[in-house]
């Protein structure tokens, strides 16, 4: 028998695809709208949400059964509020060039649908091992779709990826762009973002029939 029993190991690989928290459950948008221009920022961003959320299920599972009804959102926000604060000074610290880039998004965290809606909807009721498979396995989820559509974004708006140039050197002419290849300037722009989603959203509802809605 492996570490994790059928059950758990389902709280991690269904956000992955059947149940992914952008793509099925249309949760956490934004993020993928605003910081995916740059791969950098998606993994960064990813990296983060899954710090917050695979800790903060843990947290909140751990008090579930000491936390007032009327304040427990109140006491959701708290805590997702103290983990994003961290996540915050260690990006200053370590990346800080990054952390500009991000800061208002990162401090946006604190209200992602995502987190929110994984303390309320299964840490809630959950003992802290499940709760920290599906806060890992949701911030996963949500995390390959923003490296997935940061991918895209990059190396067809700008040519890199990582910041590194991966197409040639536009101003040199070297590379694809030695073949009149151009850098498509539209896919920096948010509403490409959801348009990559949408294709996403497209492939996988194509290669799984059950998830068509009548």
């Amino acid at each position: 028998m492996g570490l994790l029993s059928k059950k758990d190991a389902k709280l991690i690989t269904d956000p992955l695809a059947d149940n992914n928290p952008i793509t099925i459950q249309v949760l956490g948008i934004c993020s993928a709208l605003a910081i995916t221009a740059e791969l950098k920022a998606s993994i960064v961003m990813a990296i983060s949400v899954l710090f917050v959320l695979g800790v903060g299920n843990v947290v909140i599972s751990l008090m579930r059964n000491i936390i007032p009804s009327k304040i427990r959102i109140i006491v959701q926000l708290t805590v997702v509020a103290a983990l994003v604060i961290i996540v915050d000074q260690v990006l200053k610290a370590f990346a800080y060039e990054l952390s500009k880039t991000l800061s208002v998004f990162v401090g946006l965290i604190i209200t992602n649908c995502i987190i929110m809606g994984r303390f309320e909807a299964f840490a809630l009721g959950n003992g802290p091992w499940k709760s920290f498979l599906d806060g890992i396995g949701n911030a996963l989820g949500y995390g390959v779709i923003l490296i997935i559509v940061g991918f895209f974004r990059e190396l067809l708006g700008s040519g890199t990826l990582l910041g590194f140039k991966v197409l040639g050197d536009p101003i040199e002419k070297t590379g694809l762009y030695a073949i009149g290849y151009e850098n498509n300037g539209f896919m920096l722009l948010s509403p490409m973002a959801l348009i990559v989603v949408g294709i996403i959203i497209w492939v996988q509802r194509s290669r799984n029939k059950e998830l068509i809605e009548d």
